[in-house]
């Protein structure tokens, strides 16, 4: 149980500093340098998930994951997409269906609720989705160790 602690808290740390890195790229880009603010997201959130990614795969889940990289990265960014759809799906219920319209409103059911059951089913799916091993067998991956000769 101990490990399983320490990787819960190893994500809550990477997922705080893409936080810290998606509001910060987002700020510069729409009030340092005048972007709209679609762009500015979309270009913070895009940077936001490569660090969240690097970040998963080098500490929080380093010792679990042996995908390809290419996979690993779109199943990573697949399930990034399904998280935002979370957090959307929140805001969009609580403004729309129930019209909770204020900016409060909007705040805790798109950046509260919706981000932290976001973050629970990305927890899930890192953990037991995105970082696996690959299923093929180790001689048949092309990042796979050759054995020296000589060895069984």
């Amino acid at each position: 149980m101990p490990e399983a602690w320490k990787r819960l808290g190893s994500f809550t740390a990477v997922g705080a500093v893409a936080f810290v890195v998606d509001i910060s790229v987002f700020n510069i880009l729409a009030s340092g340098l005048g972007a709209g603010p679609i762009s500015s997201k979309v270009c913070s959130v895009a940077v936001a998930t490569g660090v969240s990614w690097w970040g998963s795969r080098h500490f929080t889940f380093r010792d679990i994951g042996g995908r390809a990289k290419r996979q690993e990265a779109l199943l990573f960014g697949l399930t990034n997409v399904l998280g935002l759809g979370i957090a959307t799906a929140c805001l969009f219920v609580s403004h729309y269906v129930l019209g909770f319209r204020g900016p409060l409103a909007d705040n805790i059911s798109g950046n509260v609720v919706g981000v932290l059951l976001g973050n629970v089913f990305r927890y899930l799916a890192y953990r037991f989705v995105v970082f696996q091993p690959s299923r093929r067998a180790p001689a048949d991956r092309p990042d796979a160790p050759v054995p020296a000769a000589g060895r069984e």
